[in-house]
């Protein structure tokens, strides 16, 4: 049945009977066969062609009728009888089909290799034996072309970022990027140029064109009206013609075409929606670039444009290295270092104790925890630590840790990279690293947060941690000092502080006593402040009135130091001639026997500020601002404190504007 259904595919003129087809199927059949795009045909047991359709006749060069009888050998050659014949055989001999066999050759009748794949299917006859083939051939000689093309051109992606990855300076690197590109594009003009803010133009930052005459290269900056602006300007790849070169009236574009280009391929340079410049290709062929192009052409140029944004950081970062000295100085602020303890007034046996601790532990690289009430001095004590150790030449950074938000308190301590959360969008180093050699004094350490704690003993025990967005471990060496006025212990009881950092913190404690408890100490202070203030405000003050010295030593000072400093400051400007006026009226003797519990101290100091700026919050002259507080802070701790409205306004005074809008 096989070779009668081989005969009749042929050509023959009768249907055989076992196949009871239409009468009409023979035109059919023949008619598929015939238009089939892929290659048919049959072969003898002897591999001779016995029937073949157009297409494979096309695919071999030669018409059907010179095909009919030959063998491949003869009709193809040797070579191409060796590359299939040994599959065919083996399809006949195991009479087994051998389905999707690729394979390449040199046709006699072209003038390159064609690659293709086949279906060889034997065929029986109706005695159940082998005595042919048939034979399906698919031509994919142009997708096997596509596709070395696209590997290509993935390759040159390849190289491409290997040559900025390994200098993000692109005006260096430039030209070899272009040689590379060269290799698949064939271009022979190609630039880039960044945009200048400061004057809207573009500026070309590096060429490659071997062969210009030179009306090109002597361009440095990009006219308003040029193609490569007008592509930077509307964020979309272009492909410009000769013709659409010549529709430019200024003379960059002129220049172009005095030089040959008939096809400019300009590519805009964005990086996190921001335009950079532009990247340009020209040929002097006509269409040398394609649509399709522009894809690989983006993907270029996004690698061009990290490159550039990483050269720019790295600039930003050697400049940021270079004013590094002078931030470290801004931030660690500036002290007397005439004589042993400059800053610290007083003489009272309390001080002393303080100062005597200070001196032992300053030559060692102990961690210290100052304990105390707010306003005592706690940073003072810490300023006179660094300034006697052997790190008194490297900086002194201090950070509060209960002015700034949680949410930003790591950023601020260990720094962050570009891109690690909503807003930053520069690298930030942090103020461990800046203190580097140096110490750290963490005022408010009770408020930092339980979840920032670890990263903290961290670098109390390691001396390293990693910034914000970044993996990569930063070490340091510093030294730090912690301040308080919380106890922390109970903290630790209460699980709001860890146990292993309190132990790690409190190696060296000292507590600086409050003012209650160096009275004796009141009447140097009141002389310095007096001094301080009246050189600034250039007033002449000779005299003290005894009562308001009696007054001033006798008040329990819940805000201590810092209390008294602002009052002697208030006294100052009240004073009108050569005796200090003090506002006597401000210190209340029914609370001097009151509760000295730090919360009562800081209650009893916020409620005074409140009083004195009238409720008002925020603003320069507002409470928060006074106590050195964020507005947020300030209202934070009113409500721990239970401070109401009520305790600062007289029943007589209705709250103004501002403190209703502050809530």
């Amino acid at each position: 049945m096989a070779a009668e259904v081989i005969d009749y595919v042929a050509g023959g003129s009768e249907q055989p009977h076992h196949l009871n087809l239409p009468f009409d199927s023979h035109r059919l059949l023949n008619a598929y066969v015939n238009d089939s795009a892929d290659g048919l045909c049959v072969l003898d047991s002897q591999l001779r062609y016995v029937w073949v359709n157009e297409a494979l006749a096309a695919i071999n060069g030669y018409p059907i009728a010179t095909h009919l009888g030959k063998s491949i050998e003869e009709l193809l050659g040797s070579n191409v009888a060796a590359s299939v014949e040994p599959y065919m055989r083996r399809a006949l001999a195991r009479n087994e089909p051998a389905l999707n066999l690729e394979i390449s050759a040199l046709l006699p009748s072209r003038n390159k290799i064609g690659h293709w794949l086949c279906d060889f299917l034997p065929i029986k006859n109706q005695a159940g034996s082998v005595d042919g083939l048939a034979i399906a051939v698919v031509e994919i000689t142009d997708l096997n072309d596509r596709l070395h093309a696209e590997m290509d051109r993935k390759q040159m992606l390849l190289d491409v970022i290997s040559l900025v990855t390994s200098d993000w300076n692109l005006a260096q690197v430039f030209p070899r990027i272009s040689a590379r590109i060269r290799r698949t594009f064939r271009h022979e003009y190609a630039s880039f140029a960044l945009h200048d803010s400061s004057t809207g133009l573009l500026v070309c930052q590096g060429i490659d064109f071997p062969f210009g005459k030179g009306f090109v290269s002597a361009a440095h900056l990009a006219a308003s009206d040029s193609p490569t602006a007008h592509v930077m300007r509307g964020g979309v790849p272009t492909i410009f013609t000769k013709e659409e070169l010549r529709g430019f009236e200024n003379d960059s574009a002129g220049s172009f075409v005095e030089e040959g280009i008939r096809s400019l391929c300009c590519l805009p340079l964005v990086r996190d929606s921001r335009p950079l410049g532009v990247f340009v290709l020209g040929s002097t062929r006509n269409d040398a670039f394609h649509t399709e192009d522009l894809h690989l052409f983006q993907q270029i140029g996004t690698q061009l444009s990290i490159a550039i944004e990483n050269h720019r950081t790295a600039s930003e970062i050697e400049v940021l290295r270079q004013r590094l000295g002078d931030e470290r100085k801004i931030l660690s602020g500036n002290w007397r270092s005439g004589g042993h303890f400059a800053e610290i007034i007083g003489e009272s046996h309390a001080l002393k104790q303080v100062l005597d601790q200070v001196a032992t532990v300053a030559a060692s690289e102990a961690t210290v925890l100052i304990l105390g009430e707010t306003g005592t001095g706690k940073e003072l004590v810490a300023r006179e630590i660094h300034r006697m150790s052997r790190r008194k030449d490297g900086p002194f950074i201090k950070v509060n840790c209960a002015a700034i938000p949680t949410g930003l308190l790591e950023s601020e301590l260990f720094g962050h990279e570009k891109g690690a959360f909503t807003g930053a969008i520069s690298q930030k180093i942090g103020r461990m690293e800046l203190a580097d050699g140096g110490t750290v004094l963490l005022d408010e350490i009770g408020d930092i947060a339980l979840e920032l704690q670890p990263k903290l003993l961290r670098v109390l025990q390691d001396q390293e941690f990693e910034r914000l967005g970044s993996n990569h471990t930063i070490r340091v060496n510093v030294r730090l000092v912690a301040a308080t006025n919380r106890d922390l212990a109970k903290g630790v009881a209460e699980h709001q502080f860890r146990s292993d950092l309190f132990y790690r913190l409190s190696v060296f404690p000292i507590r600086v006593p409050p003012l209650r408890e160096r009275r004796d100490d009141i009447p140097l202070l009141v002389g310095h402040f007096v001094r301080k203030f009246a050189l600034r405000m250039d007033r002449h003050i000779e005299t003290i009135p005894k009562e308001s010295m009696k007054a001033l030593s006798e008040w329990p000072w819940p805000g201590n130091v810092r209390e008294l400093e602002n009052l002697i400051e208030r006294s100052v400007i009240l004073s009108e001639n050569k005796a200090l006026r003090v506002p006597l009226s401000e210190l209340s003797s029914t609370d001097m026997n009151g509760d000295h519990t730090l919360d009562s101290a800081e209650r009893q100091h916020i409620l005074r500020i409140l009083r004195e700026t009238g409720g008002l919050l925020s603003g320069p002259g507002g409470a928060a601002h006074r106590l050195g507080l964020k507005r947020t802070t300030l209202q934070s701790k009113m409500q721990r404190l239970r401070i109401t409205r009520e305790e600062y306004f007289s029943s007589h005074v209705s709250p103004p504007a501002t403190l209703k809008k502050d809530g």
